[in-house]
């Protein structure tokens, strides 16, 4: 006895997976384009940690109770320049420091470079555009993020 056998070849299957494989190939990189949302949302996440480590020099600095020093030393031993309110001065041994070596050179910075000065710049190192950087005010601690050209 022969039974009627009902369903598709395995050639049949094996043609639709390739044809549906050669849509997905075309079609995925048109609709999927994550890459200047990871960038934006790294730029913002190092904004974050920023903002965190000015509060913690902050902190420190109040909690030894001299308003007079020019420095305050962590709890790990790392000495912060300051300036007169506790904000971390704009120069590698202030905000690099509070960042946790991010004054040891290029890239040292969780994956950005840091340019010292009035304002800090932390631009991303793997690429973007010199729109696309977060800026550390030290006369006042406030951090501002620029995303546009985060491409």
């Amino acid at each position: 006895m022969k039974a009627n056998q009902e369903g598709f070849t395995l050639v049949e299957l094996i043609v639709v997976i390739v044809i549906l494989g050669i849509l997905a190939a075309t079609a995925l990189p048109r609709f999927i384009n994550v890459t200047s949302e990871a960038r934006t949302a790294s730029v913002q996440g190092f904004a974050g940690g920023v903002r965190s480590a000015v509060g913690v020099v902050q902190a420190r600095f109040y909690a030894t109770g001299s308003s007079a020093a020019t420095s305050a030393t962590m709890a790990d031993g790392t000495t912060v320049d300051v300036n007169a309110a506790g904000v971390p001065a704009g120069t590698a041994t202030g905000i690099g420091n509070a960042l946790g070596g991010c004054a040891a050179g290029a890239g040292a910075c969780s994956g950005f470079t840091a340019a010292f000065g009035t304002p800090t710049t932390f631009q991303p190192t793997n690429g973007g555009s010199a729109t696309c950087q977060v800026s550390y005010a030290p006369a006042t601690g406030t951090v501002t993020v620029t995303t546009t050209g985060c491409n």
